[in-house]
């Protein structure tokens, strides 16, 4: 590794994660044991909303991942196709923090 490099706040296992990233996975854990129970299970995915926003945010970050969970909770609605679709392993080229919409896959057919 060089020297001016580090790994990100969850890697390496025993390491704690950022407040900022702790503090979201508190609240999506929240609604999960709380709000969602009410709700009902409506997701068409797997994994769920809740979860694939909480793992995007602990891969990129809370900015990125809250976009990624949010284009993910917009294209989850009745008409939406089903089945596995997990998130990315890395962000698209076209990411830049200034227009972190384009981490989100808004649509199904932007998956390939």
């Amino acid at each position: 590794m060089c020297a001016g490099c580090s790994p990100p706040d969850d890697a390496g296992g025993g390491r704690s994660r950022s407040w900022t990233r702790r503090g979201a996975h508190f609240l999506i854990r929240f609604y999960q044991l709380t709000i969602s129970g009410f709700i009902g299970r409506q997701c068409r995915y797997l994994p769920t909303c809740s979860e694939y926003t909480d793992e995007a945010i602990s891969r990129h970050g809370l900015w990125a991942g809250f976009w990624i969970g949010l284009a993910r909770i917009l294209r989850c609605h009745p008409w939406s196709p089903t089945g596995y679709d997990p998130p990315p392993e890395n962000l698209p080229k076209t990411y830049r923090w200034y227009a972190p919409w384009r981490a989100g896959v808004w649509t199904y057919r932007e998956r390939s």
